[in-house]
């Protein structure tokens, strides 16, 4: 995206639009398979039969081939129970893996960086107190196959309650209570199934399999790898909104105390939401729960203290082991540490295209803007700017990015293509460089839009706390 020699871009535009190899075959089994959870797994139909067998062909030379084979034959037999589709979902999810593996592989080599080290294997489980739990939500996502999407109604999908109301109160279960959550909350918006218009195949076969896998002991843990000392400089944030959640993900460069090699490294924080409080009153949600997000609006870096963080580089934030550090431009962080930084590796069930977010600086592009959206003009090659992700509680908008002559974003892939996600851009206003930031907001701001987006939300968000103060006091 930019020379050689000026750091921070991508130095091989052109590999982004070469194909990989395996890289269709691997998503066309998994296509076929998810088509076949559209009307469901109990009495499958000859073309259902052949999307589950073409999964078990595309991992027949894997460890996985016996097992996933005979999860296939007791699926085309309508006789597939709760091991059966765990093995499906385990095979759907390697093949996913496999392909973000290829696609990381690419985007490492067109940035010239080291590739990222493989994930350890995880635990091997164990006895599990909540046991249960997790097999009552492994019953449910099984009915949920065999019904398939087109079969889903309010008694199936309520289901999920009794089992989401006994997970939460449990720490070690929050993560899979919150997917479980929304993922039924997604499904009773659509009852019933037979009605549908448009099924979201690939995001539901997502949230099932993920979910199934998650039900496994040990599955969901992360242990932290070690602990953090050094400088932690912030490059932006990714906020990622549910009508019953948020995240605000930041996404930053770690450079060790001992004066190891620069790491990417996460901090998130999420919190519950009702689907009333959106736009800015999102910050005042996750502030409680993350300092590092007043450090970004206020463009600091952030001195960490053995802060725990795990082997996928999430840093498990304690506000106790940081304190603000000095000013620390993003956008000089993008040409000066990133081009060096070296990537955590992925957990296993974290590998997947979707999932891929790898911070990149792009200078030296021609901004479009037609009616397909914003695109960048790059070395001939048009790369598209996926501006719907620009959160609405920011300054940063779709014409500030096509104004812009450099972005700090973050690489994405999806639908057959790369694309980015803009976290900040820098364009000339009045011969001046100005920096616009997706996550300027996320402190607090003197910004007039952003304190009357601000204000604007306070009064529904104070509403709620007050109303569950009275619900916690009764």
């Amino acid at each position: 995206m930019v020379p050689d020699d000026a750091g921070g871009g991508l130095m091989r535009a052109d590999l982004l639009f070469d194909p990989v190899d395996g890289l269709d075959e691997a998503l066309a089994a998994v296509d076929a398979f998810d088509a076949a959870l559209v009307a469901g797994l109990l009495r499958p139909q000859p073309g259902q039969a052949a999307g589950v067998v073409e999964l078990a062909d595309a991992v027949a030379g894997t460890p996985l081939a016996a097992r996933v084979a005979e999860a296939a034959d007791k699926t085309v037999a309508g006789a597939a129970g709760e091991d059966h589709f765990v093995a499906l979902a385990a095979a759907r999810a390697a093949l996913l893996g496999s392909a973000h593996d290829a696609l990381t592989a690419r985007v490492a080599e067109a940035l010239g960086r080291p590739p990222a080290e493989e994930a350890a294997p995880g635990g091997t489980g164990g006895a599990d107190p909540a046991a249960n739990l997790l097999s009552a939500a492994r019953s449910w996502l099984s009915d949920l196959a065999r019904a398939g999407w087109q079969g889903i109604d309010h008694e199936l999908v309520g289901g999920a309650a009794p089992v989401v109301s006994a997970m939460l109160p449990e720490p070690a279960l929050r993560r899979q209570a919150t997917l479980l959550d929304g993922f039924a909350a997604e499904l009773a918006a659509s009852c019933p199934g037979a009605t549908l218009e448009r099924v979201p195949v690939r995001r539901w076969a997502d949230l099932w399999s993920r979910a199934l896998l998650l039900t496994l002991p040990g599955a969901a843990a992360a242990p932290a790898a070690g602990t953090a000392t050094g400088r932690l400089l912030p490059l932006g944030i990714d906020v990622q909104e549910h009508a019953t959640a948020v995240q605000a993900q930041v996404h930053a460069v770690f450079e060790p105390a001992d004066g190891g090699a620069p790491q990417l490294v996460r901090a998130s924080a999420s919190a519950p939401k009702p689907d009333t409080v959106v736009g800015a009153g999102l910050w005042q949600l996750l502030r409680p729960h993350l300092s590092l997000l007043t450090a970004v609006s206020e463009g600091r870096a952030m001195d960490l203290d053995a802060m725990p963080v795990t082997a996928g580089g999430d840093l498990l934030w304690d506000d106790a082991l940081a304190r603000a550090g000095e000013p620390a431009d993003p956008f000089v962080t993008a040409r000066v540490v990133l081009p060096a930084a070296i990537a955590a590796a992925t957990a296993p069930l974290d590998r997947h295209p979707a999932r891929i977010a790898v911070p990149v600086l792009l200078e030296g592009y021609e901004a479009e803007q037609g009616d397909d959206g914003v695109a960048f003009r790059i070395a001939g090659h048009r790369l598209p700017v996926d501006t719907e992700r620009i959160p609405a509680a920011g300054p940063l908008t779709a014409e500030a990015v096509a104004a812009s002559g450099a972005c700090l974003a973050l690489l994405r892939w999806d639908a057959g293509e790369f694309h980015v996600q803009p976290l900040a851009v820098e364009r000339t206003v009045r011969k001046k460089a100005v920096a616009v930031h997706a996550g300027a907001w996320a402190g607090g701001t003197a910004d007039k839009a952003g304190v009357r987006a601000e204000k604007a939300a306070t009064g529904a968000v104070d509403a709620l706390r007050e109303r569950a103060g009275r619900l916690l006091r009764k």
